[in-house]
């Protein structure tokens, strides 16, 4: 992350980025201040440079576009935990420093991972839900669950997300291959999503969408700092639904991980 004139910040401020980077699991915040990019090491400032070799200086600075005066913030650890911390890291940047813009910028964001690994639980889950389409079909989505991406989509305005969607799985074969992969037996399966299995069976199109967040949208205009400022009334639901059985019953293993055990109400007397 290459914050533009960062060079100016105090150890004492670089100090506190790093306590806030450890909100999300970091822990710790490397740095490198640019003093003199034509010096080449010689004019770079930071407790890690011993460590790093030319090759991997040279690469940080022409992937950063460094410029004289900046700082470059880096972390190393799992992706997850990087992609967080720096993310949040670089919107704080953005605000502490005044470099948000006031235009209206869009982007689409592409190219999800289909799954991610849930280290507690020693399995993989889906990082979007369990109906969204892989980019490729086929084997490789169970040999290598971990590269795989999926057809999902969002659209993000000046940093907040305001609308997503994805395109959905419509073959029955390669969604009862997803489940399998994320460890939901064909029993479950059938109890939990059989409604879908079947419909899948009669033969279904390609077929996705996209979901704006009018609220989202209405706090960006109207300059909120919190979607909560303009949210109307929660709205209130019966929590159930005809077409899909919802709520389900809940598994024996979700009532042993709250520690809840049932028992067999007791019988009175007539």
């Amino acid at each position: 992350l290459r914050l533009p004139k960062g060079g100016e910040l105090s150890r004492k401020e670089i100090d506190g980025y790093t306590k806030f980077v450890g909100i999300y699991g970091a822990r710790g915040l490397a740095y490198i201040k640019v003093n003199e990019l034509a010096n080449g090491r010689d004019g770079l400032q930071s407790p890690i440079l011993k460590f790093l070799p030319d090759e991997a200086i040279n690469a940080i600075l022409e992937r950063t576009s460094a410029e004289d005066g900046d700082l470059i913030f880096f972390g190393a650890d799992k992706t997850h935990v990087v992609n967080e911390s720096i993310g949040a890291l670089r919107e704080k940047l953005g605000k502490d420093r005044g470099l948000m813009e006031g235009e209206w910028k869009p982007l689409w964001v592409v190219d999800f991972p289909m799954f991610e690994f849930d280290e507690g639980e020693g399995r993989w889950t889906a990082l979007h839900h369990p109906f969204t389409a892989p980019k490729l079909e086929g084997d490789s989505i169970e040999v290598n669950p971990g590269t795989a991406l999926s057809r999902a989509y969002d659209m993000v305005l000046n940093g907040s997300e305001i609308g997503g969607g994805s395109i959905r799985i419509h073959r029955r074969a390669v969604q009862e291959q997803v489940f399998n992969l994320l460890g939901i037996e064909k029993q479950e399966a059938d109890e939990k999503f059989g409604f879908l299995l079947d419909a899948l069976k009669y033969g279904c199109p390609p077929h996705g969408g996209l979901a704006f967040g009018l609220d989202r949208l209405i706090m960006l205009m109207s300059g909120a700092s919190s979607i909560r400022d303009v949210m109307a009334f929660p709205k209130t639901q019966t929590a159930s639904c005809l077409l899909t059985n919802a709520p389900s019953e809940v598994s024996t293993r979700q009532l042993r991980d709250l520690h809840i055990k049932l028992r067999e109400r007791e019988k009175t007397a007539e």
